[in-house]
Order: structure tokens, then C-alpha cells, then sequence
């Protein structure tokens, strides 16, 4: 792709570096902020330095947050006793979205993959054991993605707590084995979450 500005091509090829964003797409958004006000192209770039700056990870359960603590572990009206173990940031959105967890949630921060170099010590599982070990937790809720990754993360887990007396539970197969939970659409998340089955019988049946 040529470019008869060198700033523009810049812009394209930092625009580019997005998911999921091609150097064409990059080119349309680089062009039509040309045409805004400078003050709205302002607005944009003091938005993500400060984001970038100023955003915190909860020291409860590592979830983005404005704040040492993210509003889900501060709100009193949250179950504390309930934690939801997912994924990533993006897996508290879209639970949260489908009105149905009133508990509180555990970020780990990825998936245990070996191939992807990926161990147990990358992942934020050790606060989550010393929070069972702590006895504030009556029940885990896995909510990971139905793949053979998040499915090994799960029984990694499972080991690491099989001695606590607490309920370990794992959602619904309504999501499909190897779907991503971000796309899932809400019923099914929700009705998932709601009609949760004990943990040893999803791996006792496979």
C-alpha cells in the first residue's frame, strides 16, 4: 500500500497493529479521524495515555479496575463466598452482562498451555488457592472455555483445593466444547452459570 504521507502511513501501520484490524480498515479510521475536529482526535489519544497510565488490577481477584479494589469486590451486595474462576477480563464482562452471578470472580490471566509456554506460575492460581486455604470461599465456579487448555487449567485447580471443604462446580455445557465464553450469547452463559453441575462429574463423564 503507498502512501504520499509519511505521517499518515505511520498512523496506518500503528492503527494496523489492533486485532483484528487489517492496514485497509486501519486506513478508513486514520482518514476519518483526519476529518474530525482536532479536539475529538484529541479527546481519543489523551483517553488511551491515560488509560494506559493510570489503570490498576485488582488485588482481589486481578480483574481491571479504576482502584486497588474493582467495584465487584467492593460492592457488599456480591456474595464473597461465591467466586467465579475465569479466563480473562473479557469472561467478567460478559458474565456480568447476563444478570445471573451475583458472586464475586477470580481473573487468572490465561490458561495453562504448554505448547504456548504457559505453566501453572504464569497464571494468578496461587492467590486463589490461599483464598480457599483461608476458609472465605464456600464455593469455586469454573468458568473457563470448553477446550482441552481450559479444561487441564480446571483439573489443575481441582487438585490444588480437592482437600478444602468447599463446592466445586463447573457451568452448564450449554457452551459448546471448544467455544470461547466471550461469544457465547447471554442466555446461554446465564442459563450455564444458573444450572452449574459439580466438577467431578464433568471431567468423571468425559
Amino acid at each position: 500500500m503507498e502512501f504520499s504521507s509519511k505521517l499518515i502511513e505511520k498512523a496506518v501501520n500503528e492503527m494496523s497493529q489492533l486485532p483484528g484490524i487489517g492496514k485497509r480498515t486501519a486506513l478508513r479510521l486514520v482518514l476519518h479521524l483526519l476529518k474530525q475536529p482536532k479536539e475529538h482526535t484529541g479527546f481519543l489519544a489523551q483517553a488511551l495515555v491515560t488509560m494506559r497510565e493510570e489503570i490498576r488490577y485488582c488485588t482481589t481477584c486481578h480483574n481491571i479496575s479504576d482502584f486497588e479494589t474493582c467495584e465487584i469486590c467492593k460492592n457488599p451486595n456480591r456474595n464473597h463466598q461465591i467466586v467465579c474462576v475465569v479466563e480473562d477480563i473479557r469472561d467478567v464482562m460478559a458474565i456480568e452482562n447476563t444478570g445471573q452471578f451475583r458472586g464475586i470472580y477470580h481473573v487468572l490471566g490465561g490458561k495453562i498451555s504448554p505448547i504456548d509456554g504457559i505453566g501453572p506460575s504464569q497464571l494468578h492460581i496461587s492467590t486463589l488457592v490461599e483464598k480457599v486455604k483461608l476458609g472465605t470461599v464456600n464455593e469455586i465456579i469454573f468458568a473457563l472455555s470448553s477446550t482441552m487448555e481450559g479444561d487441564t487449567t480446571n483439573f489443575y485447580i481441582y487438585k490444588q483445593i480437592a482437600t478444602a471443604s468447599i463446592v466445586v462446580s463447573t457451568i452448564a455445557r450449554g457452551i459448546a466444547v471448544g467455544d470461547e465464553l466471550e461469544y457465547a450469547d447471554e442466555v446461554t452463559l446465564g442459563r450455564s452459570i444458573l444450572h452449574r453441575v459439580p466438577f467431578e462429574n464433568s471431567f468423571k463423564n468425559n
